[in-house]
């Protein structure tokens, strides 16, 4: 059994489930999570066609990374500024060579091994579900507006599948 709640305390929805020994579980839901298989080829698609570590983040967590071990971000919280970033409905494009201060995607970022950086939030019925990251590690690499286009149509068509 499965069930979504809204959890009183902030407002986020709460999905129920019973495990095996009939214990009541409790898990924030994510309606990013309904579509991670295809987060990961939309990851994957990104990394192939622009050679830039492609990222997606639920509004927790990152849920799904291409072109970078997994063990650095997957899974892992998303950092105060880089959920601040989506809050805010911010679209931001950074490079090193122009003198930005990228933002740390994860806590435990070392955004010091970056060059580049888009952040861009996934929008789904007027809500910020999530975000969609691309890195670069390459040394003189520039993230262009051909880039950020790119992503902002991602952003867009994530968004409208999830409405469906």
């Amino acid at each position: 059994m499965d069930q979504t709640i809204n959890d009183d305390s902030d407002g986020d929805p709460l999905e129920i489930y019973t495990d095996h020994d009939g214990e009541v579980v409790l898990k924030k839901y994510s309606p990013i999570g309904e579509i991670a298989t295809i987060a990961k080829d939309y990851t994957d698609s990104l990394y192939r066609t622009l050679g830039h570590i492609a990222l997606i983040s639920d509004r927790d967590a990152i849920v799904a990374v291409s072109g970078s071990s997994k063990k650095d971000s997957f899974e892992k919280a998303l950092s105060t500024e880089a959920d601040q970033v989506l809050k805010d409905r911010s679209v931001i494009l950074k490079n090193i060579s122009d003198g930005d201060r990228l933002i740390p995607l994860v806590p435990e970022d070392d955004v010091n091994q970056y060059t580049a950086q888009i952040i861009c939030p996934i929008v789904s019925d007027a809500e910020v579900v999530g975000g969609l990251m691309l890195l670069s590690k390459e040394s003189g690499v520039r993230m262009t507006n051909v880039d950020l286009k790119v992503v902002e149509t991602a952003c867009a068509i994530i968004g409208r599948q999830m409405e469906q």
